[in-house]
C-alpha cells in the first residue's frame, strides 16, 4: 500500500551517522527474471549481487485445481545457473495485484462463494475510504477454504522447490477492501496471514521463509496487534520483510519498523525491499533523493540482512 511519505528531520540526521559496512546482501527485485538479465549480465552490477527475487503469481503456478505447473521457476533456476551459479533465487509468491487487468487467483476460485469469491477488488490510492478506484485484487485468506488451497500450493512448491530457491516471501499484509462484502473479517485475514506463515515454514525445510508485514487493516497503529504479529513469527521461525524501506517514514514508525528494531537477532531472517516508488523520496536534509548509502544505513539498523533492489535503482544504472 502507498502511504504519504513523512520523514521526521531529526531522524533523519541520524542518516550521517558512521558510514555502513555494507554488510547486507544485495538482491534485484523484478518481476520477471527476463527484465533483470542486463544487471545480472552487466560484469560490474552482477559482481555485488547475490540473486533475485521474482514474483510468481498464484494462477499462473495453479492454472487448474491441483494442476500445477512450476517451469516458470524451474526456467528461471536454468537461467541463473547458465549465467552464474552462484546466484541464487528467492520466491515473491503473489496471491494479490496492483494492477485491475490480472486477477492474481486460479480460474476455479473466482467467483466461487464457498471461496469467497476466490479474490476481491482492491484499492491503492491515497483517499480510498472517499475514492475507492479499483487498482487491483486481493485473494480472500480470511476465508478458510480458500487457504486450504493456497496451503496445498505451498506443499507443492516444497515438494519440487525445498532447497533450490534461496527463500520464499508472502507478501505485504496491507490491503484496502470493501471490508462489508464477501465476509471479511479483520480477525479472520490476520490469523489466516499468520497460518499461511506457519505452514510455509512447516513445509519448506531449507529455503528461507519471510512473511512481509507492513500495516493490518483498521489497525495502522495498534501496536498489540503488530506486536502479536512479530511473536508468532519468532515463535514459528518465520522470518519478516517489508516492501517499502523508506528511512524512518512516518506512518511505518508507526507500525512495522519499531519492532523490526526490537526483534533484530530474534529471528531467522529480516528484509527489506527498495521498490520504485521508494526511490522518488526525498531526503529531508539534503532535498535529493536518498542514496545507496541511506537505504543501506537505515536496514541494517531495521536489523535486515537482505535489501531487494529495483531494478531501476541510480547504482544499478549509473
Amino acid at each position: 500500500m502507498h502511504l504519504p511519505r513523512h520523514v521526521p528531520l531529526a531522524l533523519v540526521a541520524l542518516l550521517a551517522a558512521a558510514p555502513s559496512a555494507h554488510a547486507i546482501q544485495d538482491w534485484l527485485y523484478t518481476p520477471s527474471l527476463p527484465s533483470a538479465l542486463p544487471y545480472l549480465q552487466n560484469t560490474t552490477t552482477a559482481t555485488q549481487l547475490h540473486g533475485v527475487q521474482v514474483l510468481y503469481a498464484w494462477d499462473v503456478l495453479e492454472p487448474a485445481r491441483n494442476c500445477y505447473n512450476f517451469s516458470s521457476i524451474t526456467t528461471d533456476l536454468q537461467t541463473l545457473a547458465s549465467i552464474n551459479p552462484a546466484l541464487s533465487l528467492w520466491i515473491q509468491l503473489q496471491d494479490r495485484t496492483f494492477t485491475p487487468t490480472h486477477n492474481p487467483v486460479p480460474p476455479y476460485l473466482r467467483g466461487n462463494a464457498a471461496f469467497s469469491n476466490g479474490s476481491v477488488p482492491a484499492c491503492d490510492g491515497s483517499n480510498c475510504t472517499g475514492n475507492f478506484e479499483v487498482d487491483g485484487w486481493v485473494a480472500s485468506q480470511w476465508n478458510a477454504a480458500l487457504r486450504g488451497r493456497f496451503q496445498a500450493l505451498l506443499r507443492a512448491l516444497a515438494d519440487e522447490l525445498d532447497g533450490k530457491v534461496y527463500g520464499i516471501n508472502l507478501p505485504e499484509t496491507s490491503i484496502e477492501i470493501d471490508e462489508s462484502k464477501n465476509g471479511f473479517s479483520n480477525v479472520s485475514y490476520f490469523r489466516g496471514t499468520l497460518e499461511n506463515a506457519a505452514f510455509a515454514r512447516s513445509v519448506f525445510a531449507r529455503t528461507r521463509v519471510v512473511q512481509y508485514i507492513n500495516f493490518w487493516p483498521d489497525a495502522y497503529a495498534d501496536k498489540q496487534v503488530m506486536g502479536e504479529a512479530f511473536s508468532f513469527m519468532e515463535k514459528h521461525d518465520v522470518g519478516v520483510g517489508g516492501p517499502d524501506d523508506i528511512p524512518y517514514h512516518e506512518t511505518q514508525e508507526e507500525n512495522s519498523y519499531p519492532f523490526m528494531r526490537e526483534y533484530k537477532g530474534r529471528l531467522p531472517l529480516q528484509v527489506i525491499a527498495v521498490q520504485e516508488p521508494d526511490l522518488s523520496q526525498l531526503n529531508p536534509t539534503t532535498g535529493k533523493p536518498f542514496t545507496r548509502g541511506d537505504f543501506t544505513r537505515f536496514a541494517e539498523e531495521l536489523g535486515c540482512e537482505i535489501i531487494f533492489w529495483a531494478t531501476s535503482t541510480p547504482w544499478l544504472n549509473g
